[in-house]
């Protein structure tokens, strides 16, 4: 239970999307369930709440979601019994969600292999994630022992991702850092956004080469936000070339972003050695990269 002190006449579902960074509609769920009062009284979706209100309200959990097991074409760079490496295609949903239950990366990987229970059924396996419509390296736990080591990875900055990008606009410093709290937008909940409040975020990049209207840039995440990379390179006023979310800028295809994962770097969770990938650029990512090479 929560006593609100520094919030006045705000709604109840956006006052609990803020603190839970959850989505509007996991929100209106738990609302329309009744896992959510306030003064001791079920809350209603647009109800305002004011100082010294008692907000009370049950963790929002994940429906349970029968994922099949759907045979796919895996582009795997590594596997040994407890981890395997993934070159994500462009376009692949990482796991389930918003009605999406067969075509995602997690249906593949149930077919191929045993995986890690710990996120359950609707992210087995996934240790961390990338967008859709980026391409490149994950890493995916066969079984619960290497799921937390590797987590632990990630958690500890430990893991090394570096990622080529893109964006619109010619950087003029050769390198930078990006150092901005990460939160949901208060105008569009759907996106995130540099905001006050929000989760640390810091992200180094490096120029490798300048166009006449774009720089392609390598990207090493020191923390990992959602979207963090394409948020923090829009915040700069350099979104990432051919983001339908961020930015605003010309759409060249649909394709999607031009972000792509290329190196992924961990200790191996039984031999405890350093291990490192790396993976070429797609072919729909060449493709635009060329036309700007050629202008």
């Amino acid at each position: 239970m929560q006593k609100i002190s520094d919030k006045n006449n705000i709604r109840i579902d956006n006052y609990l999307i803020d603190i839970l960074n959850i989505s509007r509609s996991k929100v209106q769920s738990m609302i329309k369930e009744g896992k959510v009062k306030i003064n001791g009284k079920t809350a209603k979706n647009s109800q305002k709440i004011k100082e010294n209100d008692l907000v009370d309200y049950e963790e929002y959990s994940e429906p349970v979601l029968d994922v099949k097991p759907i045979p796919m074409k895996l582009d795997i760079v590594y596997e040994d019994e407890d981890v395997i490496v993934i070159n994500k295609p462009n376009g692949l949903v990482v796991h389930p969600g918003s009605g999406n239950t067969e075509n995602t990366l997690v249906n593949g990987l149930k077919y191929y292999s045993k995986l890690s229970n710990i996120n359950g059924e609707f992210r087995p396996g996934i240790v961390h994630r990338i967008d859709a419509y980026t391409t490149g390296l994950l890493m995916v736990a066969k079984n619960n022992k290497a799921h937390e080591f590797l987590a632990h990875q990630l958690e500890e900055k430990t893991t090394h991702r570096k990622y080529i990008a893109l964006v619109w606009g010619v950087i003029k410093e050769d390198t930078g850092t990006i150092d901005a709290p990460i939160g949901r937008d208060t105008q569009d909940r759907k996106k995130m956004a540099v905001i006050e409040g929000g989760k640390k975020a810091i992200t180094h990049f490096t120029v490798i080469e300048r166009f006449k209207d774009a720089t392609l840039i390598e990207v090493k995440l020191e923390t990992g936000r959602t979207h963090q990379i394409r948020v923090h390179m829009n915040y700069i006023n350099h979104p990432v070339v051919n983001d339908p979310v961020y930015g605003k800028r010309k759409i060249i295809d649909e394709t999607g972003q031009c972000l792509h994962a290329k190196e992924l770097g961990f200790i191996n969770p039984k031999t405890k050695k350093y291990m490192e990938f790396s993976c070429e650029l797609p072919d729909c990512f060449t493709n635009i990269l060329n036309q700007f090479r050629s202008e």
